[in-house]
């Protein structure tokens, strides 16, 4: 169950009105790295988790319920930067000045309107779900692909994005309350992707993402695809990240191909994985995260919630001062 609170998580508050920035701010309500993206994602991802990662289900939830209220505190802001449109446009019969004293009209109208005309001819003067120049939000914004290992680093990658959309927007508004604000939903980024991080720590082993182990005959190999000086770096030599594999830099990936018949005829080189030892892990964690997954997962006469639970929680006796 969802229980809305009437207040704010943050006080959301504006100075003036700016459709300008209204209209920018969008991005945020509706667009692709948007909270109700987040919201809408966490949420979906929770399903898979209930039964086999019952902590999991219960930090994705939280997230994606705060996602909510975040949707909410940009779309008060955007009612409160149209502060004034609403009503003027109601004001049909005496074609008053939509747009306030002192703002050019024709130049509002090409500012915000000509590049998202539905913003003020659909809305009125109300947030819409769509990005800032009027694409609708769509679905496949929502990534999750109910395997822990994937979906947390989608999700640590959206936090990301949703964390420097709230930083370039900082730079297109003077208004210091509309800044707080900014800042707080900035932040809260920056906390969910340390939450997600952590959540991805606790899923060991947990690299490469998903079950199968990556081929050991092309899992370090370097191809150098350009023409010119080369740029040498961790990414191409010492040792690899994740699998703690030797780099193996080939120069001339045209010739490379050519000698092992199509990389057929190919041995791992600059690794203690083999083939086999691979096949074994694969074996391993394929029975783990199965098993993970029935054994909490009754094929029938499932439930998703235990009522008994809740009813003992709610007759546990209040401490009194």
């Amino acid at each position: 169950m969802f229980y809305h609170s009437k207040e704010l998580q943050f006080k959301a508050r504006v100075s003036k009105p700016d459709p300008r920035f209204a209209r920018l701010l969008l991005e945020q309500f509706g667009g692709g790295n948007g909270e109700l993206k987040a919201a809408m994602q966490y949420f979906v991802q929770a399903f898979a988790c209930h039964n086999p990662y019952p902590d999991k289900y219960d930090m994705l939830m939280d997230i994606a319920t705060e996602e909510l209220g975040h949707l909410e505190i940009v779309g008060a802001t955007i009612q409160m930067l149209l502060s004034g449109v609403n009503g003027n446009l109601k004001d049909a019969a005496e074609k008053t000045d939509v747009f306030g004293e002192g703002t050019s009209k024709d130049d509002m109208i090409h500012s915000v309107f000509s590049v998202n005309p539905q913003f003020g001819v659909l809305t009125g003067g109300g947030p819409r779900l769509t990005d800032s120049n009027g694409v609708p939000w769509m679905g496949s914004y929502v990534n999750a692909n109910s395997d822990l290992t994937v979906d947390l680093r989608s999700d640590i990658a959206a936090e990301s994005r949703a964390k420097i959309v709230y930083e370039y927007l900082m730079q297109f508004t003077d208004d210091k309350d509309v800044l707080a604000t900014l800042n707080f939903l900035m932040t809260r980024e920056v906390a969910h992707f340390q939450q997600f991080e952590a959540a991805l720590d606790t899923i060991q082993p947990n690299f490469p993402p998903g079950v199968l182990q990556s081929d050991p005959r092309y899992s370090n190999l370097y191809y150098n695809n350009s023409v010119g000086q080369d740029a040498r770096g961790p990414w191409n030599e010492g040792e690899s990240t994740g699998l703690g594999e030797e780099w193996q830099f080939i120069d001339n990936p045209r010739t490379h191909v050519l000698e092992t018949d199509g990389l057929t005829r190919l041995e791992p080189e600059g690794t203690d994985r083999t083939e086999a030892s691979v096949r074994s892990a694969d074996r391993k964690l394929s029975k783990q995260r199965s098993r993970e997954i029935r054994s909490t997962t009754p094929e029938k006469n499932q439930q998703w919630c235990d009522y008994s639970e809740a009813e003992d929680t709610l007759r546990e006796p209040v401490e009194q001062d």
